[in-house]
């Protein structure tokens, strides 16, 4: 989209927005354990972080068996296979550089061999130019391995924004063509590196799949989501780790 195109609807955009935030309903992060097991014990084992925003965190279902985290542990597992050791660091309304700001307030002590990112649309929604969203992707990969002993960052592209019910247009056009933005910043980014891997992926939206409010994924969405993350994991990530049994951290955490 042209800037004076942008400029041009800047008012419009600014007032639909307002009304749009005032009229979606608050969806809760849903209840449920944050951190798990899945897979054979017997299995080699695989530490995987999920960390980003409110999709990340689940916000769209009422139990975390229902959202991402859950359901990529389970799909990861069968998919490598490995005996998968999750987290799940999240929380609604970050953007790419807060979550890296979330990660070093809360994620003391943690390691993790693959880390699943999930941010982007909160940048969009805070008008972050592309390129510094970039940026701090590139900060949090970095922390992620140099902190936390990461080997490989798996990002998640931004979802279709312009098919996301819940937004009016022309907002929702605009808002679709700036996260196609991002994501082609991002791609341009992970060709880079080859500890970062961005997911081919086109999430199929409609207000059918989604939750109450039309901007938050439902049910559908996470297991599409989580399933394709996985086959992603398996056939790119999982191969090159370098993986050896350790004790496992958490002898109290549930099997999901």
């Amino acid at each position: 989209m042209s800037l004076a195109l942008k400029l041009a609807l800047s008012p419009l955009l600014v007032a639909q927005a307002v009304l749009t935030r005032r009229r979606l309903p608050v969806l809760a992060e849903p209840a449920g354990p944050r951190q798990g097991v899945a897979g054979p014990a017997k299995a080699l084992p695989l530490r995987v972080l999920i960390t980003g925003d409110s999709s990340a965190a689940g916000v769209g279902v009422v139990h975390q068996r229902e959202a991402l985290a859950v359901q990529l542990a389970q799909q990861l597992a069968l998919a490598c296979p490995a005996r998968v050791q999750w987290r799940l660091l999240a929380k609604s309304g970050l953007n790419t550089a807060q979550t890296l700001h979330l990660l070093q307030r809360e994620g003391a002590g943690l390691q993790a061999d693959v880390a699943v990112v999930v941010t982007g649309v909160n940048d969009v929604v805070e008008q972050v130019p592309s390129h510094r969203a970039v940026s701090a992707r590139e900060a949090l990969a970095n922390a992620l391995r140099n902190a936390h002993g990461v080997q490989h960052v798996v990002f998640a592209p931004l979802p279709p924004i312009h098919h996301f019910p819940g937004l009016p247009q022309p907002l929702r056009w605009v808002a679709g063509s700036d996260a196609r933005r991002h994501n082609a910043a991002l791609q341009r980014w992970v060709r880079q590196r080859g500890d970062v891997s961005l997911v081919d992926m086109e999430t199929p939206l409609n207000a059918g799949v989604m939750a109450a409010d039309g901007f938050h994924p439902g049910e559908p969405v996470y297991r599409y989501c989580a399933t394709v993350m996985a086959q992603h994991v398996a056939a790119r990530v999982w191969p090159q780790l370098h993986l050896h049994p350790h004790p496992h951290p958490h002898p109290h955490l549930p099997s999901t």
